[in-house]
């Protein structure tokens, strides 16, 4: 099993959609802030390895941040007066969405050695890429560009307008997708974050456990005996996402859904055409195939929308805007 781990995927944005990119740049702190990438990275670390739980949310939070206003620190911001309903408190985000505490305080250690430098978009981008380089075991390591601002918009309904939803079928995921200039193998690819993490009931009962269902019967049963038939706000309890290897970043995930063992509508969407299922296949059982095509999609949609110039700041505190800056 150790030799399994000797792979490591370095990737750039030479490698990706020059597009994708929109002037990010590997090293971008490199004379303002040359510690920024291992102070970070120190900070995930400590957090990660004492949950590995923290390690899914900070992967899952870049994407739900990189989806709605473009990867701007825009999930971070907090209620406010002028505005009572930003994007952390939609359905898609709350209260599921994790690893803020991880951003505050890898932000406060990076604000002690440069302040006022380094965005908290970036921060976001580059714990994400750490919680993958962790708990893939040192198996992906990812270049992550950076020279992201922090946005000052942050609406509640625009997370629902643009978070695809765990429902979807194979149609409304690649249209999603493609909105933000992904294509249908970085779709597939990305679904692979699935293989960490857990769900609430909620997001699956009653119409995945429901007669007739794709899903396996077996991994029904499991999920029949941990979920109440009809979850409520104070009864919704949480399940593993990939029931074999929880807390491995791997490609077990995409063996999951060949056999009809995973939770979501949209998990099980990918096999449902056949040019996603062969994608499916190959990431399943190709050795290191999807660990390479997941480095290379994840610096795409980490550079989904950047904000530059006057479209952004950056934050003192990630969690609101800059003194005399809206929020709304």
């Amino acid at each position: 099993m150790a030799g399994s781990f000797r792979l490591v995927v370095a990737v750039t944005c030479t490698l990706v959609l020059a597009s994708a990119c929109q002037g990010l740049e590997v090293g971008y702190y490199k004379k303002t802030c040359p510690r920024v990438e291992a102070i970070v990275r120190d900070e995930v670390k400590k957090f990660v390895y004492k949950n590995a739980g923290i390690g899914a949310g900070l992967i899952r939070l870049v994407f739900h941040d990189c989806f709605v206003q473009g990867c701007d620190g825009s999930v971070l911001l907090d209620p406010t007066p002028v505005n009572p309903q930003p994007e952390k408190l939609s359905p898609p985000n709350m209260p599921s969405l994790r690893g803020f505490e991880v951003i505050d305080a890898a932000k406060d250690a990076v604000e002690k050695t440069c302040p006022g430098i380094v965005s908290c978009a970036d921060i976001v981008a580059f714990a994400a890429r750490d919680a993958t380089y962790f708990l893939s075991r040192f198996k992906v390591k990812i270049n992550m560009p950076a020279g992201r601002l922090d946005g000052r918009v942050s609406i509640a309904s625009e997370a629902l307008n643009n978070l695809p939803p765990p429902f979807s079928n194979i149609t409304e995921l690649i249209n999603s997708f493609a909105t933000k200039g992904l294509d249908a193998e970085d779709m597939v690819v990305l679904s692979g974050a699935h293989t960490v993490g857990r769900s609430h009931c909620s997001s699956f009962v009653p119409d995945r456990l429901a007669v007739p269902s794709d899903i396996s019967a077996w991994f029904a049963n499991i999920l029949k005996r941990r979920c109440p038939a009809n979850p409520t706000p104070g009864n919704d309890p949480t399940v593993n996402q990939d029931i074999f290897t929880p807390n491995a970043f791997d490609n077990q995930y995409y063996k999951n859904v060949l056999e009809h063992k995973v939770l979501f509508k949209s998990d099980a969407a990918l096999i449902t055409t056949p040019a996603t299922a062969k994608m499916v296949n190959d990431n399943a059982f190709i050795p290191g195939w999807w660990e390479d095509k997941f480095a290379k999609a994840f610096v795409k949609m980490a550079g989904i929308e950047v904000k530059i110039g006057n479209q952004g700041e950056i934050r003192k505190n990630c969690r609101v805007v800059n003194y005399g800056r809206p929020n709304y």
